[in-house]
């Protein structure tokens, strides 16, 4: 889709990247950390200074003490931290279940890992977890389970209900819990829950994060893992073999990122729910079914008002008819027709590009 939307001059409302940049007091500390000779390989596991900043970030958020040296391993970006958790802690035959649409690279890293998949759909409207057929489909070869909150594509956000629930299951019937929390500073609605957080499930979950939604450097590729040792000792066994380590001087910036003050994330959410507006609205007007969208910077609507016979055939249409970029979900479903009706758009973009997408599509979408 971003190949098409160069071709075609497309605005690119589709692939989760900013069109903007990171905080200049973070890139200057990446400048000094390069200036100040921190260029060579970092310990596999993470610079010292940046565990240390992930720890005290983590305690902020969720109130847990974590050993930085112990309990957490620096990845590059999320999507490291997804596959050495797969290949580190699943094993050819085991089971884990995962809730579609889902962030692509869970499916390739659990095929690498040689596990088997079991799916439960989301639904629209609310895309609510149905939790009588997660007990049905829970078995005793159910290693882990994945949850991504906020979550990519749809913007829902796990209540505390359905986590509770969930963690009530995988004690009952000892199943891990895999947690990708990269959108977490980009709750709107409804306050974020960390899986580990809950009575009894520190010690089998493994949270996932990253810098690059929360800052704007998404090609800064700068993740972690934060798991209990015996959870954490899987992970760094996959990731020695991986990457072995992250981008050091970038990692020392990362610190500096993360002991941001809190008016830095406040301001954060302000800005993005101001982008939400403007595309939120502007859909609604051109046309589509939105859907609630209570975190990250996605929206995913229904395009069947349009008269196309699936998300394929409509954002290429959008793309060359409209030039404008939106992402077909069907590809985030184990059954490509659960996503059929659904498109999926991103607002990580500023106010212009936004306001621009939106009169594209009334002007050309509306006469359609």
């Amino acid at each position: 889709m971003s190949n098409l939307a160069i071709k075609h001059g497309a605005i690119n409302l589709g692939q989760g990247f900013p069109n903007f940049d990171g905080p200049e007091f973070v890139k200057d500390a990446a400048i000094q950390a390069i200036r100040d000779g921190k260029n060579q390989y970092a310990r596999g596991y993470g610079v010292a200074d940046f565990n240390s900043a992930i720890a005290e970030r983590f305690k902020k958020d969720t109130g847990l003490v974590v050993d930085p040296e112990k309990e957490i391993t620096v990845t590059s970006g999320c999507t490291e931290a997804i596959a050495a958790t797969m290949l580190g802690l699943i094993n050819p035959g085991d089971e884990v279940i995962l809730f579609a649409p889902f962030y692509d690279s869970y499916e390739a890293t659990l095929s690498m890992a040689g596990a088997k998949i079991t799916g439960i759909t989301l639904r629209p409207p609310d895309f609510s977890v149905p939790i009588e057929e997660l007990k049905s489909k829970i078995s005793k070869n159910t290693r882990a389970i994945l949850i991504n909150t906020p979550h990519n594509p749809t913007g829902k956000m796990f209540t505390r209900e359905e986590l509770s629930t969930i963690a009530s299951l995988c004690i009952e019937n000892d199943v891990l819990v895999f947690t990708d929390e990269v959108y977490d500073k980009l709750a709107f609605e409804m306050e974020h829950i960390s899986m580990a957080s809950l009575p009894g499930m520190w010690e089998r979950t493994v949270t996932l994060n990253s810098l690059g939604k929360t800052f704007s450097l998404t090609g800064w590729k700068i993740g972690w893992a934060i798991a209990p040792p015996h959870l954490t000792w899987g992970v760094r066994q996959a990731h020695a073999f991986l990457t072995f380590a992250t981008s050091t001087p970038m990692q020392w910036a990362a610190a500096t990122a993360l002991r941001a003050p809190d008016s830095y994330y406040e301001e954060l959410k302000r800005d993005y729910m101001a982008k939400k507006a403007i595309l939120v609205e502007g859909l609604k007007a051109v046309g589509f079914k939105v859907f609630p969208s209570s975190g990250t910077y996605f929206v995913v609507v229904d395009h069947t008002p349009f008269g196309l016979a699936n998300d394929i055939e409509f954002c290429e249409y959008l793309i060359k008819e409209v030039g404008v970029v939106a992402i077909p979900t069907s590809v985030f479903y184990l059954n490509p027709e659960d996503g059929k009706n659904l498109v999926r758009f991103t607002f990580c973009k500023d106010e212009g590009t936004l306001k621009a997408a939106v009169e594209r599509m009334k002007e050309k979408l509306l006469r359609k």
